[in-house]
């Protein structure tokens, strides 16, 4: 299942990197992400839960940063579970970041998302109608976010 995308964010392509890389922005900006604990500098252990229609599922995954290009690369390769066995799933995203001026990022996505088991079987039609409204919330959520982390940082203008 392919997932991508893309959206733009006000601020400057640099602190844009930084705020992604921060221990904790993706976690408290993806929709039912329960946990993500950074393992080292380029590793992360996750667990989110999402319900769509009558299926449930916490999947818990590993998650590598295998190529870093500051501040226009990324790519992530993960892998796991659904905890209560309904199947594995792989992914591999690539993220870039592209100046648009000198105040604003586009960011541009590409999720290869492999389901195995049951999660394949009856999961993946499902879960595609679910992931444009996961995916609006997770822009949201980080737009938020990263316009109080500007002002934290008091870089807001």
């Amino acid at each position: 299942m392919i997932i991508e995308g893309d959206f733009t964010l006000k601020a400057p392509i640099k602190e844009v990197w930084d705020f992604l890389l921060e221990p904790g922005t993706l976690a408290s900006c993806i929709p039912g992400a329960e946990k993500v604990e950074r393992l080292d500098d380029r590793t992360y252990e996750s667990v989110v839960k999402q319900k769509v229609g009558p299926i449930s599922a916490t999947l818990r995954f590993t998650t590598r940063l295998a190529e870093l290009e500051p501040p226009r690369h990324i790519r992530a390769i993960g892998q796991g579970e659904e905890v209560h066995k309904a199947g594995t799933f792989s992914q591999e995203t690539t993220i870039t970041l592209s100046e648009l001026g000198s105040d604003e990022v586009r960011i541009a996505y590409r999720s290869d998302v492999r389901l195995v088991g049951r999660l394949a079987t009856f999961g993946e039609r499902i879960l595609r109608a679910k992931v444009k409204s996961v995916g609006d919330e997770f822009v949201r959520n980080l737009q938020e976010k990263l316009k109080s982390w500007l002002q934290e940082k008091g870089g807001q203008k």
